[in-house]
């Protein structure tokens, strides 16, 4: 029986994104014994898939106490895996595929550390398919196990009975029936450079109670209330009396069983952006103007999933430069991405929310 260890640390995204891996693997090997090390607060998006027999946990501490370090490091090598897949490929994940002995090891190029892997595999410049780079590049590292492999390049969520009735009951309890339509908000990014304008995301919210009369319930961390709270403020006091606000998922795992049952979820791209398209529910990105939107649109389409990105609409801003290149000056072109210019798009993928 094999044994298989794939890495995957720091954000929701990356770990959802790369819990693919796990997924295909099983296929690949219906027995193996499959492993996913990850950071502690990301484990929730990864709970109860029956893909992952151990999840392995890699704190910040670890950095921090060497001797904690080396027991860690000792412990994933008397594990004694076959096949080990980084898909982190930063000094954490070097030193545990150093350390591991897996017989096959498998990472993502770079010049300074390809002779850690026996395959090292080169990142696309450009997405092949709407599933965008960030999925299409991981798929590829089970090219070199599995050539010609059918793969199933979706990330999904798993919920449990439990976890929705406590959904539905949380829902009840606010006012919110199991037939009333409501929508998610991500009404705020990780950070101030990844999230769109207050009075810019006010005037949108405006348009979308407008036009839908859905229930509207905000998505932010706790220490952003007074940013959510300043955008309610903002709101015309018709989307105003449409947003539940004191309706907040006390956790992700929560937060998840609300989006499953969601009519949609819209706004900044992140971690929950992901998370609903892995429980199959459309979404509305609007991308940080320095995020390279090739990278985490997956899955666009035009109509059950949108993404927006200021460089659509004035790539001369941007020059020769990638959104990367311009993160020192992410403040600034928010000020040129006006509502008005994702409205349209908006309009569309509005229109489709009420087919469903």
């Amino acid at each position: 029986m094999k044994k298989i260890l794939v890495i995957q640390q720091k954000m929701i995204g990356d770990v959802l994104a790369s819990s693919i891996l796990c997924n295909n693997l099983r296929q690949i090997y219906p027995k193996a014994q499959i492993h996913y090390m990850v950071y502690p607060f990301t484990k929730p998006v990864i709970e109860n898939n029956p893909n992952i027999d151990k999840i392995i946990r890699y704190d910040d501490n670890l950095k921090r106490n060497k001797i904690k370090l080396l027991r860690f490091l000792w412990h994933l090598r008397k594990e004694r895996y076959n096949i080990l897949i980084d898909a982190y490929n930063k000094p954490e994940s070097f030193l545990a595929t150093l350390f591991s002995g897996a017989d096959l090891k498998i990472g993502f190029y770079k010049k300074y550390t390809k002779f850690l892997y026996h395959y090292n595999i080169e990142l696309l410049p450009q997405p092949r398919t709407n599933a965008g780079t960030a999925i299409e590049n991981r798929m590829n590292l089970l090219e070199p196990i599995a050539p010609n492999f059918a793969f199933d390049n979706r990330p999904k969520i798993f919920i449990t009975e439990t976890e929705k009735q406590q959904a539905l009951e949380n829902l009840q309890a606010h006012g919110i029936s199991e037939s009333d339509p409501y929508l998610l908000i991500s009404v705020l990014g990780s950070e101030d450079r990844k999230s769109y304008p207050a009075a810019y995301m006010a005037k949108t919210l405006d348009l979308i109670a407008a036009e839908l009369g859905y229930k509207l319930i905000f998505n932010f961390m706790p220490k952003q209330a007074a940013q959510a709270k300043a955008i309610y403020d903002l709101c015309h006091p018709a989307t105003q009396s449409l947003i539940v606000t004191d309706l907040v998922a006390k956790d992700i795992r929560a937060f998840l069983a609300l989006t499953h049952f969601s009519k949609a979820l819209i706004g900044n791209e992140g971690g929950a952006v992901n998370m609903a398209k892995a429980l199959y529910k459309p979404t509305f990105t609007i991308f940080s103007t320095w995020i390279k939107k090739e990278a985490w649109s997956s899955f666009d389409n035009g109509t059950t999933h949108v993404s927006v990105h200021l460089k659509d609409f004035k790539p001369e801003l941007y020059g020769g430069k990638s959104p990367k290149e311009m993160k020192d000056k992410a403040m600034e072109l928010y000020q040129a991405f006006l509502p008005e210019l994702l409205q349209p798009e908006l309009q569309r993928f509005m229109n489709q929310v009420k087919k469903t």
